[in-house]
């Protein structure tokens, strides 16, 4: 008999055996073979009832039981070796265009970068098929880089700024300048297709450039970005002809007249997304109607403030495909037949899924969206000055809601409602309506939070402004949702400790951070000690991005989460008293994290130019608008420190009061 028929009746003699049901630290992708030695005069039988220890001799009297026969010893082993070698032939096995177009399928950009690490082949394949591009700081690589290592990119991402930009935290004129990436594309990509900014700089010789390069040009998003004005949106609406996405979320716009929109061609019928509400002048309305009647795949339209009430009834009318609206003024003279042409135009929007805007609201008007409440998935009424019991009406008929972002007139009452009708809710966003007032202007508290978490069971994210939290409300809510992904708790006055024990809220963030298995983002704030930081490293394994204000006791804290939280992306510090002893001591840390901001804190500018030092692969920036830091002590604390890390080293670009410190502790002054 041969011996692949031995081998053959062996293992099928071994029902006992089950492999599926292995621990995984016992039996890991490498799978079990079997193996012939023919220097022994014994053949050994595996049987196990055990699952939880692997196949080898030292297992005897663990559950397995070994038999003998014959000549040969046949047995099961770990051939990790062997699964490397199967791999290898596996990898070389197919042809170039197969794996393409198995590598289409994979969309993460984490697994991409994997598959280019399994051999030169594969990084070569991979590299020549990656169509987007993800970068997450615009100073961490330069064009040139991307380029090289992606030739063929036809959609792309860029991220600027710090994210504590958006409270004003980073100067004017920092930098994020789009101009050299978008000057080095247009010559390198002829073929791109989508352009993705956030918190960028880019001007309308940017813009004009944008249109004028790529022929086939279809998706353009700029989230916050600045230094643009209509005229730039005039050249992409005059050049871009497949032009599907413009969204200009957020930005700041210089908006000198509002014709722009009459420079889409007659011919142009592409639009599928147009997203306009940052705007802050009128639009050419006429320009605006034949616009949208003539795109017929037009799935979002997000209006701004100017376009008034009764000119919305129009619009929809010419576009009942709508998925996702968002209104200008909510407001206007009340006149029955404006209500009914609005109503009945609301009706006929059948596949409406997501509403926005609803500004200066007259509550009269409402009662005109309830026809189409039950089949929407997301609601944006952070904009929209609509009272509690308004409100109450309006949330209760959404029962499929997924998303809610509301200013805090929605009060607990409205919260209350909101857990007993919308079961389906995944994220939750109350923002201040006065955040600046000494004494509250509604009646919201930590229990609105507490319903919510109680009554929506798929509630994973959760943004939530107060003016008062208890660690017992913190610890219900860790206990009812332990699904979070992302926390985020703003008390609005800084240090504001348990309102009923007046002791910090170190065990209430505790909790979240012990139960909150899969959490990612935690945004903190109220009193906190050292404590709760302690929390956040034992138990904050997967947390990747964590926003710090006015806490902490030492640099103790500071330590606890830089050498616990092991998959810490962002760490973003603001009026903490964390210093030089725990930077330095984990300076190796920030090699594994994208950033590292701090501002207000105890950091020298002395440990500033040792952790450039240390840490060559980094760029460390100081930004201090007080003048050079080396003209005072080297024990001085810094206004600003952002450390990021990067493959292209120092940028050319920065402003007068940024100072990079250089490996050799020697001072970049532009």
């Amino acid at each position: 008999m041969s011996r692949e028929k031995k081998n053959h009746i062996l293992l099928s003699n071994l029902p006992e055996y089950n492999t599926n049901s292995l621990s995984s630290h016992t039996l890991p992708i490498w799978q079990l073979r079997l193996q012939t030695i023919t220097d022994s005069p014994f053949q050994w039988r595996l049987r196990s009832n055990s699952t939880t220890h692997p196949a080898t001799e030292t297992s005897k009297g663990k559950g397995y039981s070994y038999s003998y026969s014959g000549r040969k010893r046949q047995c099961f082993v770990w051939e990790r070796e062997r699964e490397r070698e199967s791999m290898w032939r596996v990898a070389y096995s197919f042809p170039e265009e197969v794996l393409e177009h198995v590598f289409s399928f994979i969309e993460c950009d984490k697994d991409r970068g994997s598959i280019s690490l399994v051999c030169k082949s594969w990084y070569e394949i991979e590299r020549w098929c990656r169509k987007r591009v993800f970068v997450g700081n615009c100073y961490a690589v330069t064009p040139a880089m991307v380029i090289k290592r992606f030739p063929k990119v036809r959609s792309i991402t860029i991220k600027g700024k710090p994210h504590f930009a958006d409270f004003n935290l980073v100067p004017e004129g920092w930098g994020a300048y789009v101009c050299p990436w978008i000057k080095a594309m247009a010559v390198a990509y002829p073929c791109l297709q989508e352009i993705r900014l956030k918190r960028m700089v880019i001007t309308d010789d940017s813009l004009e450039l944008i249109a004028k390069s790529f022929k086939n040009f279809r998706v353009l998003v700029l989230s916050s970005c600045e230094g643009f004005t209509t005229d730039g949106l005039a050249a992409i609406a005059a050049h871009c002809r497949n032009l599907r996405e413009l969204d200009l979320r957020e930005s700041e716009v210089d908006d000198i007249c509002g014709h722009w929109l009459s420079h889409f061609p007659d011919s142009y019928t592409s639009l599928v997304s147009l997203n306009i509400s940052c705007l802050g002048n009128e639009v050419n309305l006429s320009a605006l109607e034949r616009l949208v009647s003539r795109c017929p795949n037009l799935q979002t339209l997000r209006l701004n403030r100017a376009v008034p009430l009764d000119k919305l009834a129009n619009l929809l009318r010419v576009a009942p495909q709508l998925v996702e609206l968002g209104t200008g003024a909510y407001t206007t003279e009340m006149r029955p037949e404006v209500f009914s042409n609005l109503a009945a135009a609301f009706s006929g929007c059948k596949q409406l899924k997501k509403l926005s805007g609803f500004w200066d609201v007259l509550p009269s008007y409402l009662p005109a969206v309830y026809p189409i409440c039950s089949q929407l998935v997301s609601l944006n009424l952070s904009y929209a000055t609509i009272q509690s019991p308004d409100l109450i009406k309006l949330v209760s008929q959404c029962e499929s809601l997924q998303k809610l972002w509301v200013l805090d007139y929605i009060e607990d009452a409205g919260l209350e409602v909101l857990a007993a009708s919308c079961k389906d809710l995944r994220e939750l966003r109350v923002f201040p309506s006065d955040p600046f007032g000494l004494e509250p202007n509604v009646a919201l508290t930590e229990q609105g939070l507490v319903s919510v978490s109680e009554g929506c069971p798929k509630l994973q994210s959760v943004l939530y402004f107060c003016r008062q939290m208890s660690n017992a409300a913190l610890n219900t809510i860790a206990r009812n949702r332990p699904n979070m992904t992302r926390f985020r708790l703003c008390i609005i006055e800084p240090q504001s400790p348990d309102y009923l024990t007046l002791q910090p809220l170190d065990a209430g963030f505790g909790a979240i951070v012990e139960h909150c298995k899969d959490l990612r983002r935690l945004s903190l704030s109220g009193l906190l000690t050292d404590r709760v930081f302690e929390s956040i490293g034992t138990y904050g394994k997967k947390l990747e991005m964590l926003s710090l204000a006015f806490a902490g006791d030492s640099d103790l804290g500071l330590h606890h989460v830089l050498s616990g939280c092991d998959n810490l992306r962002k760490l973003e510090i603001r009026d903490c008293p964390f210093g030089d002893k725990a930077l330095l001591a984990n300076a190796a840390k920030l090699e594994t994290m994208r950033s590292l901001w701090m501002s207000s804190c105890l950091v020298s500018f002395g440990a500033c130019k040792l952790l450039g030092q240390k840490l060559p692969r980094l760029n460390v920036e100081v930004i201090d608008e007080r003048g050079p830091p080396d003209s005072r002590p080297e024990s001085s604390p810094v206004e600003k420190l952002y450390v990021y890390r990067t493959i292209s080293g120092p940028r050319m670009d920065m402003p007068g009061y940024v100072w990079r410190m250089e490996d050799d502790s020697a001072l970049r002054i532009s």
